[in-house]
């Protein structure tokens, strides 16, 4: 699964913001001849900004954003899976990070999910 990313500082934002945009490409190959292949896009435009007193908030921080170029899944009427999707966290440490993300399908042509939340807690070493 090819995956692409950057990350571009916005220090003129606040401090510790950031645009960092990832694309990652699922494809299946020598797939089972009863089973489904897959093939879809996912997309996050993520954008994090630095807050207050170590907390954060992020703007699609998860690749939920799909096209889907496979044959179709069960209930597909479209190609396109567009979510609302944000974090919101705090550094409690200089390594360690508390999160939650919320997600909620805006354009569900291709299902994924109807509702997701996410509780982080990162340790970085």
């Amino acid at each position: 699964m090819p995956i692409v990313g950057a990350r571009y500082d916005l220090p003129e934002l606040s401090k510790g913001s950031y645009f960092g945009p990832l694309l990652q490409h699922d494809q299946s190959f020598a797939v089972d001849p009863g089973k489904k292949s897959i093939s879809n896009l996912q997309f996050a435009p993520s954008l994090n900004m630095g807050l207050p007193d170590s907390w954060f908030f992020t703007l699609y921080p998860s690749n939920d954003i799909r096209w889907n170029f496979g044959p179709p899944a069960t209930g597909q009427t479209g190609r396109l899976f567009l979510p609302f999707d944000a974090r919101i966290g705090r550094k409690l440490l200089n390594n360690v990070a508390l999160s939650l993300e919320v997600g909620v399908p805006i354009i569900k042509e291709y299902p994924v999910y109807d509702f997701k939340t996410q509780v982080r807690l990162n340790i970085n070493y």
